[in-house]
């Protein structure tokens, strides 16, 4: 059996490992589009920061790991795939027949169509070369425009803020974190932000970026609310895309992202996808969507691969779970965080101690959560979702009450006869 992989980060790397388990005798190929072993982009930030070397980022630190699984490594990037020849072209011509493939092709950082965005100064931060680009020309000092404040986007302000940069972060949305926090716990980590000394300008555009006229090697950025900022480096961090472009004209069903079933399947037959690039059903909701965290990845690779393989396998559904630490206030959101019409919901702000909870529920089960600086509760409260357990009356102690999280998650998880957890009555 002669499988071949497309896409060498973390999905791909998990599912080649897991398809030399499942099948010791078969054919595996890695296909990777970058110079580098295959490595983690979430490790990035540590490497712009300095706690770790550009080996550090790598997945499979020893270099003779790949060899010993008899995976082939090879360098190349998707053109096109032939589903009748079942054969996969790339950019050099090179030509990869398969019995089964996967596309873990992940995403690529979405340019948003700015004058100037295509400036010298600006860079995106996505790949290891791009990473050794920032790190050269984010000197102490040095005046900093980041474009966007999503999930990844407050990954690389941690890691700007440390080196000493003055650091300005316009984000479109109403509040940071717009696609993982609820308004007022995004509005929270702003605050959080503005007191550790970074700019955060929200519900703001970045309408065209120009020369300074006044400083020679500088960047003018002119922004919806009139204001002009001069920068001597800019980060784009606007959001991604799914690699798809590839498949075009090949059969695969596609919208935003590749349809996948159960199974990590395509709709056609011997191809699977897995990670970024899919859009596979919502453990909450049943519905596709794009869910791209490095968790969903690995669990989708793990499936797939199983498939491939011919050990019926099927994936639960993604789950959102996101965890992010930004200048040291550490803040996470689980499932359907936003809630679900006809719900029922509570939150809980204690604005001066950056302290935050939200819970949301469909009947009596517990489906989206946010939470800030309350890391106790960050298993409990993905416990619950992931595990779909009926609260039963807890539902309503926990509307009255929800920092009595974890004595809901032990009295109905735990399924424990407690009458008294610390010296509050349940």
């Amino acid at each position: 059996m002669k499988h071949v992989i497309i896409g060498n980060g973390p999905a791909g790397v998990v599912a080649a490992e897991t398809l030399r388990k499942a099948s010791p005798d078969a054919s595996i190929a890695l296909v990777g589009d970058e110079p580098e072993p295959p490595y983690s982009r979430m490790a990035l930030p540590y490497y712009l920061v300095g706690q770790i070397g550009e080996e550090g980022t790598y997945l499979r630190k020893d270099a003779a790991h790949f060899e010993r699984q008899r995976i082939s490594l090879l360098r190349g990037r998707a053109q096109s795939v032939d589903t009748r020849a079942r054969a996969v072209k790339l950019d050099d011509g090179t030509t990869l027949t398969y019995d089964r493939l996967l596309v873990a092709t992940g995403s690529h950082p979405i340019r948003p169509p700015i004058p100037g965005i295509d400036s010298p100064q600006v860079h995106t931060c996505w790949t290891l070369e791009d990473a050794r680009h920032i790190a050269r020309l984010a000197q102490p000092g040095a005046r900093v425009l980041q474009l966007g404040a999503g999930f990844i986007g407050c990954i690389i302000l941690e890691a700007l803020a440390s080196r000493g940069v003055q650091l300005t972060v316009v984000e479109m949305g109403d509040r940071m974190v717009p696609r993982m926090m609820t308004p007022g716990a995004g509005t929270m980590i702003k605050r959080w932000c503005e007191h550790k000394g970074v700019r955060v300008h929200t519900a703001t555009r970045v309408e065209a970026l120009s020369p300074s006229s006044e400083q020679p090697g500088a960047v003018a950025a002119r922004l919806s609310s009139g204001d002009t900022l001069v920068a001597d480096l800019v980060i784009c961090a606007a959001g991604v895309r799914p690699n798809v472009a590839f498949l075009k004209d090949s059969g695969v069903a596609l919208e935003t992202g590749i349809l996948v079933d159960e199974r990590m399947q395509t709709t056609v037959p011997d191809i699977y996808a897995a990670g970024d690039v899919t859009e596979a059903t919502d453990f909450i909701s049943g519905k596709r969507v794009l869910n791209a965290i490095q968790p969903n990845a690995a669990d989708q690779a793990r499936v797939a691969a199983l498939n491939m393989a011919g050990h019926p396998n099927r994936f639960q559904g993604s789950l959102a779970i996101n965890v992010l630490d930004t200048l040291g206030l550490i803040s996470s959101s689980f499932g359907q965080w936003w809630g679900d019409a006809g719900g029922e919901g509570v939150e809980l702000a204690d604005d001066k101690n950056y302290r935050y909870l939200s819970l949301q529920f469909k009947s009596d089960l517990l489906i989206g959560a946010t939470a800030i600086g309350l890391t106790e509760h960050v298993g409990v409260l993905r416990g619950l979702i992931q595990g779909r357990t009926h609260l039963g009356d807890w539902k309503d102690r926990l509307l009255d009450d929800p920092t009595r999280i974890m004595e809901a998650y032990l009295a109905r998880s735990q399924r424990a006869d407690i009458r008294y957890l610390g010296t509050r009555p349940i």
